[in-house]
């Protein structure tokens, strides 16, 4: 599916990697959204599990196709929204991956991927799971972004909206992940 380094279908965006520190680079907007889904390791362990096997993607009711049942650094996965002419597709890259650890408190586990070519926006985007010392469990989503050319610039408010929204999704499923986890 492409390789890094400015060959054809490479990350595009400067700050690879950043969100795992919560940094943006220069000229991107960043946004950080954090809150409480549950408590104790449980529930922990159950939007990890979610997070790192593309769920919260799918409970947010995006169309996702990945070259890795799980996220792994280097895996490609192509987020879709929309229905059939109207649907607008995201590919990209994972750049981290943090497996939960064993059952020490506190921890996280997440992953942060970056957009390729194709991705209406240019950036990255991260999910975590945090249990803190109290037991706690929170949801971290961060991500930095600037729009990929000038038609999806001109959109600014539609995609603002529409990153608003997505994002409700992906807190909404993480609750549910956190509630019911992962039917087998």
């Amino acid at each position: 599916m492409g390789t890094r380094g400015g060959a054809p279908g490479a990350l595009n965006y400067p700050g690879i990697g950043n969100t795992e520190q919560g940094t943006a680079p220069a000229g991107y907007v960043a946004v950080l959204k954090e809150v409480r889904i549950g408590a104790g390791l449980p529930v922990y362990r159950r939007v990890a599990e979610g997070i790192l096997g593309w769920e919260l993607q799918r409970r947010a009711g995006l169309r996702v196709r990945a070259d890795s049942p799980v996220a792994v650094p280097g895996a490609r996965v192509v987020s879709g929204f929309g229905i059939g002419p109207f649907r607008l597709n995201a590919p990209c890259e994972v750049v981290w991956v943090r497996e939960p650890a064993s059952e020490a408190v506190p921890q996280t586990a997440g992953f942060g991927y970056g957009t390729l070519p194709g991705h209406p926006a240019r950036g990255e985007e991260s999910f975590e799971v945090e249990i803190n010392a109290r037991g706690e469990v929170l949801l971290r989503i961060r991500a930095f972004s600037k729009p990929a050319n000038w038609f999806y610039a001109a959109g600014g408010l539609v995609t603002r909206a529409a990153q608003r929204y997505v994002t409700s999704r992906y807190i909404e499923g993480a609750r549910t992940l956190a509630a019911e986890g992962i039917p087998t």
